[in-house]
């Protein structure tokens, strides 16, 4: 099992993720986020398997359902990723490692 939690920046809202996974292979999420698109998209996500999803990349179930949920301003958000990299490090396929963004103007 994976915890991720995710502050997205200037929404100010935060994501909490957790990905289990029992097998190494497929996935289960649980998800918690003040922001009403994430909750939509974790509501549509099934149990996926992370070596089809690795493979299919773009066109796989996580990142479909981000298509059809994130839209507009939303599309730049940060939780899809952290979604994707949770299933990849519950599954074993990554190590935990956190990630980061800074911004700032140059």
């Amino acid at each position: 099992m994976i915890k991720s939690i995710v502050k997205a920046g200037v929404c100010g809202f935060t994501t909490t993720i957790v990905a289990d996974s029992q097998d190494s292979q497929n996935v289960s999420f649980q998800i918690e986020s003040d922001c009403d698109k994430i909750t939509e998209l974790a509501s549509g996500l099934p149990v996926v398997d992370a070596y089809s999803e690795i493979g299919a990349g773009f066109d796989g179930v996580v990142h479909e359902r981000v298509k059809v949920v994130m839209r507009g301003c939303c599309s730049g958000c940060v939780v899809p990723c952290a979604i994707f990299k949770s299933m990849q490090v519950a599954a074993g396929l990554a190590l935990p490692k956190d990630i980061a963004i800074t911004m700032g103007k140059g």
